[in-house]
């Protein structure tokens, strides 16, 4: 694919049939009339008021930001977010995404919004034609790492211009362990070990 074609690009967030293994972290910027709702529901949560504190500390934001695997954000705040919180949440890519749901109306129920969002996968082509994204964990069973993978393959096929004539590998990988090939035609390899440079 050319990914310098706008509609040869992918940016999607899925929803996948299982957990993903570990807890995502969510913080939530809103309002008095969402504030005790957040409170119950995600790791953390800045309230509008607190704005102005967090506006001439950059330090702050950029942890607030690395800290969180989401960012909500409520409707009628978001411009006010943008100002204050834009640049250090947009560098980390944890700018609230209406794909996934995460700009809310002050009226929200955030609980079944949250429990989407544990299971949700960010797949995005960026400086490459290489898509990257966590699929579990080891202490999954097969059977739940193959739906997860076949979920992410076959929402891949919908997007791709050519389906499956796009796609040259789908490799699987522990994070400290080696690389299998997956599919019909592939075997499966271990990652080769970097070469010793001498100095």
């Amino acid at each position: 694919i050319n990914i310098k074609k706008q509609d040869q690009k992918i940016d999607l967030f899925l929803v996948l049939p299982h957990s993903l293994g570990r807890k995502k972290k969510i913080i939530a910027f809103v309002d008095a009339q969402l504030g005790a709702q957040a409170k119950g529901a995600v790791d953390t949560v800045v309230l509008k008021e607190d704005f102005p504190k967090y506006a001439k500390d950059k330090k702050a934001q950029k942890k607030l930001a690395s800290a969180h695997d989401y960012t909500i954000a409520q409707l009628e705040l978001m411009s006010t977010f943008a100002a204050t919180f834009g640049k250090a949440f947009g560098s980390k890519g944890k700018m609230p995404s209406p794909k996934a749901g995460c700009v809310v109306p002050g009226t929200a129920q955030l609980a079944s919004l949250i429990q989407k969002l544990q299971n949700t996968v960010k797949l995005q082509t960026k400086n490459d034609d290489v898509i990257r994204t966590v699929v579990g964990t080891d202490k999954m069973s097969d059977e739940e790492l193959a739906d997860n993978i076949l979920a992410i393959y076959n929402t891949l096929l919908t997007k791709l211009p050519q389906e499956k004539n796009n796609i040259k590998d789908v490799i699987l990988k522990f994070t400290m362990g080696p690389v299998y090939y997956i599919g019909a035609g592939f075997k499966s390899q271990l990652q080769e070990k970097p070469k010793k440079v001498k100095k």
